[in-house]
This record gives C-alpha cells, sequence and structure tokens, in this order.
C-alpha cells in the first residue's frame, strides 16, 4: 500500500473508455502535461485551470471537513443519544471508519482523476452491463449531497451569528427568517470569492489550513483551563438514552450521525480533480492528510442560543466576551467552508453536466474561457442553496433533515463506488488493473470490506429520528427526501 513514482507510469494503464486511440498518441508528446495525458485516456479534455498544489488542495479538504468545528456545531444531538462518553468512542469509530473509506477513494482517485469523482468511478469501473444505471445512480447522489451540505454549511454560519446575537442582546427577538437571510449574506460572500476572487482560491485555502490548526488550540486552551473538569468517570463511562429507545447501543449508533457529519468532505479533491497539479498523486495524498489531521451537558442541550458550544464556552470562561470570540472562531470556520463547498459542489455539477446528467447540461457543462469557471453550474449551485433555505422559515425541522441527507447521500454514493472497485478486484487479474500511483496492494480488499460494513452502518442509523417518540416534529425527513 502507497504511492509509486511521481512520473506517471502510461504502460500500466489500458483505456478503459471509448475515447479515440489517435488523441492518446498525439498526448504523449512532451509538449502535453501528465494530468493532459491522464484526461485524454478517459476521453476529456483540459478545461479548468490547474492552480490548486497539495497544501492548497490539503486546505480545501480540512476546510470542507472542518471536523472539530463541524463537530461542534452539531453535537447536540450526540450529547441527546450516546451522552460525553457516546461521542468520545462515536468519534473514535467514526474516524477510522472515514480513514477506511479515505483509503478506498484514494486509490480510485489516482486510477481515475476525474472531476466527477465516484460518478466516473463507478462508469469506468463498473460491468458494461449495469455501467450506465450505476453511474447515472452515483452520479445524482453525489450532487444532491454536495448541494445539501452546502445549503447546510450556510445554515449553520448564520444561525450561529443569531445565536451570537441572543447571548449578546437580551432583547433581540429569534425569528427563523432572520437566519435565512443571514444564510443568504454567506452565500453571497461565497459566490464573490468563487467568481471574482477564484485564482486566490488556492492561496486562501492554504491560509485557511493554518486557521484550522490554529484555531483548534484557541479553543482548546482556554476550556482546559478554565472550564471545570469532571471525573474520568463523566468522560469516559457516561452514556445518555435521551432519546429514549430500548438500549445504550441503539443510542449510541443513532447519535453517530454527529461524528459522521463531521467527517463529510474528504472526496472534495477528486471534484476539484481537473483544478489540481499531478492529481492522481496530490489527491490520494490530501484525502488521507485530512481524514488524519482532523480528528455540564443538560444546560448545554437547552441553550438559548440554539447551540450547545455556545453554553459551553459561556459557562468557560464567565464573560460574554470570551464566549463570542471564541465562537466567531467557529463561524469563521463555516464561512470559509461554505465558500469551499460550493466551489465542489458546482464542480461536481459541472462534471455531471458534461457527461448530459443533469437538465440542461448543454448550459451547465460550458466553461466562461476569460476565466476558465463554470459559471453557470456555479450560479445552479447559488440558486439551489437560496431556494433550500426558503425551508428554513417554514420548518427548521424539515431543513435540519439536510444533515441526514447528507451522510445519506455521500455514504451510498461512497458505497456503490466501493462496491464496483471490490467487483473489479475479485473479478480481474492483478495485472490487468489499472493502478495510479497509490494503491492499497494487499491490504485492499479487507480495506474495501470493512469500510463498505462502515458505510451501511452510516446509511442505515442515518435515517433514524432523535427521539423514540416519533411526531410530525421530530421526524427524521431525510428518509422521505432521500427516496
Amino acid at each position: 500500500m502507497g504511492f509509486g513514482d511521481d512520473e506517471y507510469p502510461m504502460k500500466r494503464i489500458p483505456s478503459v473508455v471509448e475515447a479515440p486511440s489517435q488523441n492518446l498518441e498525439s498526448c504523449t508528446e512532451y509538449s502535453y502535461s501528465r494530468d493532459e495525458v491522464e484526461l485524454a485516456r478517459y476521453g476529456k479534455k483540459q478545461q479548468l485551470r490547474r492552480n490548486f498544489g497539495l497544501l492548497s488542495i490539503i486546505g480545501l479538504t480540512c476546510t470542507l471537513m472542518i471536523t472539530w468545528e463541524g463537530l461542534l456545531t452539531v453535537f447536540q444531538s450526540g450529547l441527546n443519544n450516546g451522552g460525553p462518553s457516546g461521542l468520545i468512542y462515536g468519534f473514535i469509530f467514526t474516524w477510522i471508519g472515514s480513514i477506511l473509506q479515505a483509503l478506498v477513494m484514494a486509490e480510485m482517485a489516482s486510477m481515475i482523476p476525474l472531476a466527477g469523482g465516484q460518478y466516473n468511478w463507478v462508469a469506468i469501473l463498473s460491468p458494461p452491463s449495469c455501467s450506465k444505471f450505476l453511474s447515472y445512480l452515483t452520479g445524482w447522489m453525489t450532487v444532491i449531497s454536495w448541494q445539501a451540505a452546502l445549503a447546510s454549511s450556510a445554515f449553520l454560519g448564520g444561525t450561529m451569528i443569531q445565536g451570537l446575537l441572543v447571548l449578546n442582546y437580551e432583547g433581540y427577538n429569534f425569528k427563523k427568517w432572520h437566519g435565512t437571510l443571514l444564510l443568504y449574506a454567506i452565500i453571497a460572500l461565497s459566490l464573490f470569492v468563487n467568481t471574482y476572487f477564484a485564482r486566490l482560491l488556492p492561496k486562501i485555502e492554504s491560509m485557511v489550513l493554518f486557521v484550522h490548526v490554529v484555531g483548534f488550540f484557541c479553543i482548546l486552551i482556554p476550556l482546559v483551563y478554565l472550564a471545570p473538569h469532571g471525573s474520568p468517570k463523566d468522560v469516559f463511562a457516561t452514556f445518555n438514552n435521551g432519546g429514549g429507545w430500548g438500549t445504550e447501543g441503539l443510542s449510541f449508533f443513532i447519535g453517530l450521525s454527529t461524528s459522521m457529519f463531521a467527517f463529510i468532505g474528504c472526496d472534495a479533491a477528486s471534484h476539484m480533480a481537473e483544478e489540481i497539479e499531478k492529481a492522481s498523486t496530490v489527491i490520494p495524498r490530501s484525502m488521507i492528510a485530512s481524514v488524519a489531521i482532523n480528528g455540564n451537558a443538560e444546560a448545554a442541550i437547552n441553550s438559548p442560543t440554539g447551540f450547545p458550544f455556545i453554553e459551553v464556552f459561556l459557562n468557560a470562561t464567565g464573560t460574554v466576551g470570551g464566549a463570542t470570540s471564541m465562537t466567531s472562531v467557529i463561524i469563521a470556520a463555516m464561512v470559509f467552508a461554505t465558500i469551499g463547498f460550493l466551489a465542489t459542489s458546482s464542480r461536481m455539477a459541472w462534471a455531471f453536466a458534461r457527461e448530459k446528467g443533469l437538465p440542461g447540461s448543454a448550459i451547465l457543462a460550458k466553461v466562461e474561457p476569460r476565466t476558465a469557471l463554470p459559471l453557470y453550474s456555479i450560479g445552479l449551485s447559488t440558486i439551489i442553496s437560496l431556494l433550500l433555505a426558503l425551508i428554513n422559515i417554514a420548518s427548521a425541522t424539515a431543513f435540519n433533515a439536510l444533515t441526514s441527507l447528507v451522510i445519506a447521500s455521500f455514504y451510498s454514493s461512497f458505497a456503490i463506488s466501493a462496491a464496483v472497485l471490490l467487483h473489479k478486484r475479485l473479478t480481474t487479474p492483478p495485472e490487468q488493473m489499472f493502478y495510479g500511483p497509490f494503491k492499497l496492494g494487499r491490504a485492499g480488499i479487507p480495506i474495501i470490506i470493512l469500510s463498505l460494513a462502515y458505510s451501511a452502518i452510516g446509511i442505515f442509523f442515518s435515517f433514524w429520528p432523535a427521539s423514540s417518540t416519533v411526531t410530525a416534529k421530530t421526524m427524521n425527513w431525510s428518509v422521505l427526501v432521500f427516496n
């Protein structure tokens, strides 16, 4: 398991799609880059600018995953189902599962460095008899997961700003439409950065990686030194079954969605593949590195701010100013994540439209020649988020179903692509497999099987409601949206 030489071994990768042979031969000239050769192998041509390197794409992926920041924003569900100990053990379980997923995706991204990610992997690796159906299904799942993630990120950022308003102004009257307008502001900023400052996006993401790491210690140190400390039993042996489920074990698995949501996004690099230099080598490294880098309850759960972590910060520092400063770090991370989500979701939509998978593909697949940006796909992702935000005005419960929808869609698209890779490995002699610079070797099959088992757990429990007493308000409507 590991990387080969940076010089791409062309003879090891036979063409597996219908691409004109003369295109492949012409691309072996020295005037073409290695990335262009890899695109030509799958019948594609270079349309987007390759501005991202290893550091900047790790920054983008870490920014999207925002694991510790994201865990803080949604850990209310984990406290309710699982408790403090459930959050700790659930985080470890999810981290291991996410590493397994990242390893499998790294191998596929190294083999097939195309912006469609899971869609392209399934289309090329599947048996011809079911390739079109499975790839089309996977493409839609991936598009849905990234569009839902974009809207969720902007929503969390907007409502966290509302939480600070509640904390700092006693007379503030919390309204759901305020959160929608704040979401619109964050989306507008993201659109501005992804268009007018698109060339600077790699540099911005490199700086955000620094903020992501430093911000962790800016939050951790005050909590360690200022917050009241519980006993080891409170931390490692205190479970909570706030949903009223039959067993604490069942409650624990339902609460896993908290940690799973925090690790979503490690496939982002694959959807930026056609904007990354030496994509077949850089993408696997960024996927693995991003997962490796990210690694009083009742009062917190009932916090008037709507976010338990704000109450935790307030209790730890004892001052509104201290809690506001610490929360501002989380909000900044969420805003930067939204910028990255818009970039990634639009590239996925563009790649799928390029294969005529979306309505209006002829327009959505266009790339503006002056900027080399898929402006129509960026606009589509923006409009979808603006429309989804209207749901929040009518029902925050319905909008919150997007969190579960992100997990179900992402894990399902991964499961299909991992399953076809497993089938390919089991039915193809090793010498005929077309690996890229990164491959799992003999460990590949066990890793794929374990990653599929983990993904099945995530998909199954992502549809469960937080409480065993289900009403229209507490129902997890993601199962309806997903179907």
